[in-house]
């Protein structure tokens, strides 16, 4: 791992060391809209899917229980998240259907990592915000997806139909965790080269999902 790299995954582990004890409890009220992307990733027999930025292993927990028939991968480049998260799957009863490893969102290779090189689903979840080469990650995300699969990313949205105030207040709390919302996010997942893109503005514009199929 590069040393920009490295040190973007002490500043993950800094930033999550302790607030992963209490993450799942207090992201649930303002991480809005992973529900419904969890429901409709609706992967086919057998698929493979993985999770970019996978955190605590919430999201992959909820997706292995509803769809029992696919088999489910996770990276993180945060350490400390990435105990949190095989703690909770073990817990859960599912390691042997989930599958973590460490990796950079931007340049990792899925193959090594896991011996599969694409993926059905590939999904971010609240992750893009995170990290400061975010096309590079989408990108990525888009080459391991295999033809007719899905890459799903929900994040922050440019929150324009909500109070400035509101607008202003959420901005600065989540540059203390070094969240930026990527108002460009929708753009750049429509003119991703193979795909055929749906985007929705949610609540009122808090959140921006998108699912791009490849063609």
């Amino acid at each position: 791992m590069s040393q920009a790299l490295s040190s973007h995954a002490a500043a993950m582990d800094r930033i999550y060391r302790w607030q992963r004890a209490f993450y799942d409890v207090t992201r649930k009220h303002y991480l809005l809209g992973r529900d419904r992307l969890i429901a409709d990733l609706d992967p086919p027999p057998g698929a493979n899917v993985l999770e970019i930025g996978c955190g605590t292993g919430r999201n992959l927990i909820l997706a292995a229980r509803r769809y029992r028939q696919a088999r489910f991968y996770g990276i993180d480049i945060s350490r400390a998240m990435l105990a949190t998260a095989n703690a909770s799957v073990r817990r859960a009863g599912l390691q042997s259907r989930i599958v973590l490893a460490q990796g950079d969102a931007s340049a990792f290779d899925a193959a090594s990592l896991f011996g599969v090189a694409k993926f059905e689903r590939v999904f971010c979840s609240y992750t893009l915000s995170m990290i400061p080469p975010w096309q590079a990650a989408l990108g990525q995300a888009a080459r391991i997806v295999s033809p007719g699969g899905t890459l799903s990313v929900v994040d922050f949205g440019r929150m324009e139909n909500l109070p400035r105030w509101f607008k202003m207040s959420m901005r600065a709390w989540l540059a203390k965790f070094s969240v930026t919302p990527r108002a460009s996010l929708g753009d750049a997942m429509v003119h991703l080269d193979g795909f055929a893109t749906a985007s929705h503005d949610l609540y009122r514009g808090y959140a921006h999902y998108v699912v791009a199929r490849a063609r």
